[in-house]
């Protein structure tokens, strides 16, 4: 993997994981210290496996 490749893959997940704790920001009423790292970790699981579904249907 190129180092430019390696940035892209980063940036994809990032905006995934950006994305899912918006969207999990606008569910949730109160937020305290073990919610938001829940919350983080459920969203980083999430955009890895938003990045892993995306990739296995584009042909390469």
């Amino acid at each position: 993997m190129t180092r430019r490749t390696a940035l892209a893959a980063a940036a994809e997940l990032l905006a995934w994981w950006a994305g899912l704790v918006l969207l999990w920001l606008v569910f949730i009423s109160t937020v305290d210290t073990l919610e938001r790292i829940v919350g983080a970790s459920a969203a980083a699981v999430g955009a890895l496996l938003a990045r892993a579904g995306r990739r296995s249907v584009i042909w390469r």
